[in-house]
């Protein structure tokens, strides 16, 4: 193999596989080496180098270099199953780097494949160069994929395996929505408007919160588009996945309100101390503003990233006044320092056991002793109230299952016994009947010698027309 020959095969191999030149001549460096430790032995201290210009190789052997006949007649012997597998095995490192890099820096980045299989739920996408795993996990609830079908899904995680590269894909994350934007919107993928916090529960509702440098704008009509085409596309890939697109505003008193949109909020208090906004909604908006098991208000938390409890007005005079009374009779907590605590939002001891003794100190002037004692208490009167809530769980769940199999019985009850009157039934309307007739037989006798008595001449008239009639014993 001469040095022009060399250079050819690994610019061929540079161009095929899209590997680095040097990692070629590495590979091949590797290749000679291994036949020469296989001649000379282990025990030589040998050096293979090929000239990157003339692709001229050299070997030197204990600090000597062996003559051109020499290296002539090893590289004649090298074993070319020897050479194959090294230059296989150093292509294949060199394409799973390649690889990898490629795909690391696609991470987070919408890529699109078709279905190659399906196994145990998970789908084997075909990205081109290399398959992706998209897990049943990441899939969004209630869709499914067939063979053929192409996909659309952000590189979540890129891991090697061995030879391979393992590339897992998402359609759940919330990135993925952000790349749907940017995708379906000119605006976002411009930067011309600014996807600045997202939320997302996937397969069910999703909240966007949305900026724009340029105040002639509309950033949410922008985004929703004529008769809501682009976002109709988003939701479309979403399974129809339901989107709220709200204004973002660095202000929490504006950007809470507009978060948990559709309810109205009446009053926003912020609690920076312990990173909760209290929300104040009337009755008729507290369901909306809450939602569905909870879910406007948990993605509107997450959309601010802050912590958010909505209640009513008399809820919240409540809460005040309970906590009022329960920090005053803590020991060591003084009306005006309990006063103080409310009004930071501490409501609960289980608030007040989170608190940072530092900060305590300052608000009531006490030591450090004096805090951790507060703050031992609390925890106390936290793990109490929590226990004994359980408790009242679990007697209400007892209760609630005793009453439903006392319920059951009763109704088992009544249920046999409409069965038995109904199998019954037939019976006793035969029977009334055979009393009636019996009655009326017995009955209408006793009404004929009532007549016979009342009535003697005709009975002994009958009966002497009978005897009439007989022959006489005379």
């Amino acid at each position: 193999m001469n040095g022009p020959e060399l250079l050819r095969i690994v610019d061929s191999i540079h161009r095929d596989k899209s590997i680095d030149k040097e990692i070629v001549f590495e590979g091949i460096e590797q290749a000679i080496l291994s036949a020469a430790r296989k001649h000379y032995g282990e025990e030589e201290a040998i050096e293979v180098h090929v000239d990157r210009s003339s692709g001229h190789p050299t070997v030197k052997t204990n600090g000597q270099d062996v003559d051109s006949d020499a290296l002539g007649e090893l590289l004649g012997r090298i074993s070319a199953q020897t050479a194959k597998q090294v230059m296989i095995q150093k292509i294949r490192e060199a394409e799973r780097d390649a690889l990898f890099d490629e795909y690391v820096d696609q991470r987070n980045q919408i890529v699109t494949g078709t279905v190659a299989k399906i196994e145990g739920g998970a789908s084997i996408v075909n990205l081109g160069k290399v398959e992706g795993l998209l897990p049943r996990g990441e899939q969004i609830p209630g869709e499914g994929f067939r063979v053929g079908d192409r996909v659309r899904a952000i590189v979540l995680e890129v891991r090697k395996s061995g030879s391979r590269v393992k590339i897992i894909l998402s359609r759940t994350h919330v990135e993925f929505v952000r790349r749907l934007f940017e995708l379906e919107i000119p605006e976002v993928a411009e930067r011309i408007i600014e996807v600045r916090s997202l939320a997302r529960e996937a397969g069910y509702r999703s909240k966007v919160a949305v900026s724009c440098i340029d105040n002639n704008i509309d950033a949410v009509g922008a985004c929703v588009g004529v008769r809501g085409a682009r976002i109709k596309n988003i939701t479309g890939e979403l399974g129809d996945e339901k989107i709220d697109i709200v204004r973002w505003n660095d202000s929490l008193q504006v950007l809470v309100p507009n978060a948990l949109q559709p309810a109205e909020v009446e009053d926003v208090i912020l609690c920076p101390m312990l990173g909760r906004v209290i929300v104040l909604v009337r009755d008729d908006q507290l369901s909306l503003a809450i939602g569905k098991r909870g879910q406007n208000v948990r993605l509107a938390s997450k959309l601010v990233g802050w912590d958010i409890e909505v209640m009513t007005q008399e809820e919240l005079d409540e809460q005040l006044e309970r906590a009022v009374q329960a920090f005053s009779e803590t020991p060591g907590v003084t009306p005006d320092l309990a006063e103080s605590l409310v009004a930071q939002g501490f409501l609960s001891f289980d608030d007040l056991s989170v608190i940072e003794p530092d900060q305590l100190a300052e608000m009531g002037s006490l030591t450090e002793e004096q805090c951790e004692e507060i703050v031992e208490y609390a925890e106390k009167e936290s793990e109490r109230l929590e226990q004994e809530q359980r408790q009242r769980r679990a007697q209400e769940k007892s209760h609630s299952s005793s009453g439903s199999r006392h319920d059951n019985d009763k109704a088992d009850q009544e249920q046999r016994k409409q069965r038995a009157a109904e199998k019954a039934g037939p019976v006793a309307e035969q029977n009334e009947v055979v009393l009636a007739e019996v009655n009326g037989s017995v009955s209408e006798p006793d009404s004929n010698a009532g007549e016979e008595k009342g009535n003697g001449v005709a009975a002994n008239d009958a009966h002497g027309t009978g005897n009439e009639s007989s022959p006489s014993v005379d």
